[in-house]
């Protein structure tokens, strides 16, 4: 294990890399991201990370941001130092810990340690380490005070413009044969549809695509929606299978659908700051991450 550390102690990078003879060959899926907090659920994220990079001979991106308090940053500078060195220290230790997990084993692995409180943060370090992929742990509430869970998930789902799976809980035996992309066929879709195209391609899989027509308001006759794949396949400029899925709400409409396909991964498009795509309104990637047993990839559109 090595260390490079850059200048000053707060607001720069430290970075372990692990040492591996490991080398990457696949141009597609080179590197992935996993942001810890060091809880089981950001252990889970790592361990579907680490099946996923062997599968595609892939290094992973360890992320773990300290956090230290604005009232820590207002004291001396050298209770401030005296203060950062024993979380470093503290999260070097877990740091080690992490990387020396058997099943990242003949894994290329890396690790970056920084001052980061603002989750926009995450896409940032995607951006420049050059990541593929963020793969995160959530485990489904809100209110509680560690990393990457509850509402911060959704802030780093709708800040990232790389794609982002969240994993709830173990998988043993991870696998992506089935994915079922929740598509409302406008045309902003469809650049959402050719990376998850791409994405089953990558793991052989098959992608389904669902509309999840609603009641109430939102309701549209077969006709419309008919039109509306029809606009949308034009656009695309190929003939592609969608279902038509009849449920009172959309959130429950796709883990339904999920469930009874015995779909392996749900892939939803976001919107960025502005939340979801329009047919996908509110804090829906956030209660789909909270009610989903299987993992939830969002894309930005």
């Amino acid at each position: 294990m090595k260390m490079v550390q850059g200048i000053g102690v707060l607001g720069t990078s430290f970075l372990f890399q692990k040492e591996s003879h490991f080398v990457l060959t696949l141009d597609v899926m080179k590197k992935i991201l996993v942001p810890v907090d060091f809880s089981k659920h950001s252990e889970y994220a790592l361990e579907v990370a680490a099946k996923i990079a062997k599968q595609h001979e892939a290094g992973i991106i360890l992320l773990h941001m300290i956090g230290i308090s604005d009232s820590v940053l207002a004291n001396s500078e050298i209770a401030e130092e005296a203060e950062a060195k024993y979380y470093l220290k503290l999260a070097k230790e877990k740091i080690k810990e992490f990387t020396e997990k058997e099943y990242l084993k003949d894994i290329s692995v890396e690790a970056i340690i920084q001052n980061y409180k603002d989750f926009t943060e995450v896409n940032n370090v995607g951006q420049e380490q050059n990541c593929d992929l963020v793969v995160m742990g959530s485990h489904g509430t809100s209110g509680l005070s560690e990393l990457f869970v509850g509402s911060n998930t959704e802030k780093v789902v709708r800040t990232s413009d790389l794609p982002v799976i969240v994993i709830k809980k173990s998988h043993d035996d991870f696998s992506i044969k089935k994915i079922v992309l929740a598509c409302d066929l406008d045309k902003e879709s469809i650049p959402v549809y050719m990376k998850a195209e791409a994405f089953a391609k990558l793991f052989s899989a098959s992608l389904e695509v669902v509309y999840i027509n609603t009641s109430g308001a939102n309701f549209m006759g077969f006709d419309d929606v008919e039109k509306r794949m029809e606009s949308f396949k034009k656009e695309l400029g190929k003939e592609i299978n969608v279902t038509f899925y009849n449920h009172h709400s959309v959130e429950r409409g796709m883990l339904n659908y999920c469930f009874e396909h015995d779909a392996d991964l749900l892939v939803i498009p976001t919107h960025g700051r502005k939340g979801l795509a329009h047919f996908v309104v509110g804090s829906l990637a956030e209660n789909v991450s909270n009610h989903a047993k299987i993992p939830v990839m969002t894309i930005k559109l």
